[in-house]
């Protein structure tokens, strides 16, 4: 404890400049998120694009069989109450995330990409099983596709 002490007078100017109550304090983590389209000339299909990875199709290694209620071990349908085996399941939510899994137009307050992204602000990322978890071009046909309106396409 002691070999720490030396530090508090120079931690203190700092302490004394932020406010830990101010509301600006969390501007860096929210730029990190951004509710545009990243290509809005390409639009993201749910049937073509995102479906075959939430059903982990094509031998991809990264998926969420777990939330698939027709699969031999659902256990994310099961605990969570997520179905994402239908758009209609996805945008039903889960027991934590009725009517937010997926905001259309704001993929930053949709909790699937929340969840899908590096620092959940619940539970852990997803795949729960992960890593490998989705890379970044992945997630970011998520983004994308809530950004347009997360239609049933």
């Amino acid at each position: 404890m002691k070999l720490y002490l030396w530090l508090l007078p120079l931690l203190a100017g700092c302490l004394d400049a932020i406010d830990p109550l101010d509301p600006a304090v969390g501007g860096a983590l929210a730029d990190r998120c951004s509710d545009q389209d990243g290509d809005p000339d390409t639009e993201v299909s749910f049937r073509g694009d995102l479906q075959p990875i939430l059903r982990k199709d094509q031998g991809r290694a990264v998926g969420c069989n777990c939330h698939q209620p027709n699969q031999p071990d659902p256990i994310g349908f099961e605990q969570a109450g997520l179905d994402l085996s239908s758009y209609a399941g996805l945008l039903a939510g889960g027991n934590n995330s009725q009517g937010t899994a997926i905001v259309p137009g704001a993929p930053c307050e949709s909790i699937l990409y929340q969840k899908i992204s590096a620092g959940p602000p619940f539970g852990s990322r997803m795949p729960f099983n992960g890593p490998p978890f989705l890379d970044a071009a992945t997630r970011q046909l998520f983004a994308d596709w809530i950004a347009e309106g997360a239609r049933d396409n």
